[in-house]
């Protein structure tokens, strides 16, 4: 997953999801244990693994961004190699949609962590902003990110690491 090649940032990023998934397995796991074995729980994992999940998929999601680790159906783009003017409209079509998903993902989101943030969880009493937070940065940094691209006339990469679905 991680090369010499990859962006210090995207390090961080996987990181961290590998830090919030294994807090994740130990909760759950010691939860399970206390439940079967003693009959007894601790409420706050139920909640903290779930806000630990919510990071960690934004987090994924804005870090395979970069390095179009994103499901894509190249089959129509790998015919349009052969014609630039076409690839060069799809590509700047398929950055708009993007951006356009983006603003979307983010303006929902916005309206959640508003709300949250005059509320708490049932068992920590975070602030339940916290929740939809990593949608909102997801979409703020997936949304630059392609702007970017738009802008710089970057084009697409058609060579995933992974299957070409």
């Amino acid at each position: 997953m991680t090369s010499s090649t990859t962006h210090p940032l995207q390090k961080l990023a996987y990181m961290t999801m590998a830090l919030c998934l294994g807090v994740m397995a130990t909760l759950v796991f010691l939860n399970v244990v206390l439940r079967y074995g003693f009959g007894t729980g601790i409420a706050a994992t139920e909640e903290l693994s779930r806000l630990l999940f919510v990071w960690m998929v934004f987090i994924g999601a804005t870090a395979a961004y970069p390095s179009g680790e994103h499901m894509a159906f190249t089959s129509l783009l790998e015919l349009l190699r052969r014609r630039p003017a076409a690839m060069k409209a799809a590509t700047v079509l398929i950055r708009g949609l993007v951006i356009g998903a983006c603003v979307l993902l983010g303006w929902g989101a916005w309206q959640q962590v508003a709300v949250g943030w005059n509320s708490v969880s049932v068992v920590l009493r975070y602030p339940t902003a916290l929740l939809p937070l990593p949608a909102l940065l997801c979409a703020v940094a997936i949304g630059l990110m392609a702007t970017w691209e738009l802008l710089r006339g970057a084009p697409l990469l058609l060579e995933p690491r992974a299957d070409v679905e």
